[in-house]
């Protein structure tokens, strides 16, 4: 082993040192499996409804299902990466769930569960700042920063001892995504951080770019301790095996990350500039139409730029018209005269997506329902429904939107459409449509604050529905 991990884990080592901790009880003593991570958009966060989430916080909760019905979670939440396995080995939890890359230091201090997810480190500079680096050596003379104890510093300090001219500094209690808004805002030359999040990051500040990949793809999982209770290891296999088989672990992925990679920088930069030219003149009416719907208005207007980028006189060459795109038939179904006054299209758009959701089966969950209805909103029920029996068709899901953005493109080939009820259609223009909205939705979630409804417990949506259904 080199003195450079032999330093390192003397460091972690001593890190996890502590006062004695009273042992934590077994999670089948005590029904209870405690969970470490830290605050990250890739790990476990507090989204823009104010609600937990994050790819380990579900990923945490479907296993602690499998543990058994009684099982409850506690997450233990740390200040970063570098206090993860610190506090696994002070036995403060059992299990840590923090897209923690299976590293040779770790391995040596804990015993790592199934992979999940390959991710690509990547060296992120500002493109408006320097000219971009092509490889480590042009590293030299930047100010370059990584979260401590992350899997990066630790290739670094590798790197460091070959070249010496690289300098950089490992911060405490960092985030890779709040190094990567400093590189962003020009505080910062360049950080590392893993691809998956990178490409999230994009999409909030577009003046970020990747410059090379920095070694090695990593691949996630989970830690234990190696003398931790064998039973909880063992089941986090089976489990892994399972919804790697199932589908669930593919429908998660997509959930996070599936729609990161749609727009361009060109696609961002546009969008935020109108949120502060265009949005401010529609606000009201989105926050309206959220009041008597229940849809979500940063949704709406997600809906809204990706149909007409608010240009209220925005007219298809289908006829297609205003600032939700509504056909002559559906505005007439919802009771709209003018398509382009927008305080009839805004409503009667937030009202034609809860129609779509009816059409929608019960049994299919949030957020693949509202993928599935905006599918609907593009191309139309009837194909949706086409590209559904297809998915079952090839043994995928038909009630994940993961698997149904894999059938919908195949609806313009004669030898699929050809079996199916409603014939040819323009398929992978759904799919574009859906993941831009996604990721527009995730942008305001950032930016814009949630609305609170003033009647929150009356369902004017449900009445909303039952007055377009039966006028």
């Amino acid at each position: 082993m080199s003195r450079l991990i032999l330093l390192a884990l003397t460091t972690l080592l001593l890190t996890a040192c502590g006062p004695a901790q009273k042992p934590l009880p077994t999670v089948q003593q005590s029904h209870e499996l405690v969970v470490v991570t830290y605050n990250n958009p890739a790990t476990y966060y507090v989204n823009g409804n104010n609600d937990f989430a994050g790819l380990e916080y579900d990923l945490v909760r479907l296993f602690a299902k499998d543990l058994g019905p009684d099982i409850k979670v506690k997450f233990v939440v740390v200040g970063g990466v570098d206090e993860v396995i610190p506090t696994l080995l002070k036995g403060k939890a059992h299990i840590a769930a923090a897209s923690l890359g299976m590293t040779r230091l770790r391995s040596h201090l804990v015993r790592f569960g199934p992979t999940y997810q390959e991710v690509q480190p990547q060296v992120v500079v500002n493109r408006e700042k320097a000219e971009k680096p092509k490889k480590v050596s042009e590293l030299a003379g930047m100010s370059l920063e990584v979260p401590f104890g992350s899997s990066s510093a630790e290739t670094l300090a590798e790197i460091a001892t070959q070249l010496p001219s690289l300098k950089w500094r490992g911060i405490r209690k960092a985030g890779a995504d709040e190094l990567l808004e400093k590189v962003a805002d020009g505080s910062l030359d360049a950080t590392i951080a893993d691809s998956h999040l990178v490409s999230m990051v994009q999409n909030y500040y577009p003046n970020l770019q990747v410059a090379f990949d920095f070694g090695l793809a990593q691949k996630l999982a989970w830690a234990f301790p190696k003398t931790g209770e064998e039973w909880v290891y063992q089941k986090s296999r089976t489990f892994f095996a399972r919804i790697q088989k199932d589908g669930t672990l593919r429908n998660l992925l997509d959930r996070y990350y599936g729609h990161s990679e749609r727009l361009n920088t060109m696609d961002v930069t546009t969008f935020l500039i109108n949120t502060r030219t265009l949005l401010p003149k529609y606000l009201s009416l989105f926050r309206q139409a959220q009041e008597t719907t229940g849809v979500d208005w940063r949704l709406l207007a997600a809906i809204s730029y990706q149909e007409s980028h608010w240009d209220t006189y925005s007219t298809s060459p289908t006829n297609v018209r205003g600032l939700m795109m509504l056909t002559d038939d559906t505005a007439d179904r919802l009771g709209v005269t003018d398509r382009l006054d927008p305080k009839q299209s805004i409503p009667a758009g937030a009202r034609y997506v809860l129609m779509l959701k009816d059409e929608i089966p019960l049994r299919i969950p949030e957020p693949d329902r509202t993928w599935l209805a905006l599918a609907a909103y593009n191309i139309g029920i009837a194909h949706l429904e086409d590209a559904r029996i297809l998915a079952k068709r090839l043994k995928l899901n038909p009630d994940s939107w993961a698997d149904v953005k894999k059938t919908l493109p195949l609806l313009n080939q004669a030898e699929y459409y050809s079996t199916l009820k409603y014939g040819f259609a323009r398929g992978g223009a759904p799919v574009v449509f859906v993941e831009s909205i996604r990721t527009y939705y995730k942008i305001l979630e950032k930016y814009e604050e949630k609305h609170t409804p003033v009647l929150p417990k009356f369902n004017v949506a449900w009445y909303q529905r039952r007055m377009t259904a039966y006028p």
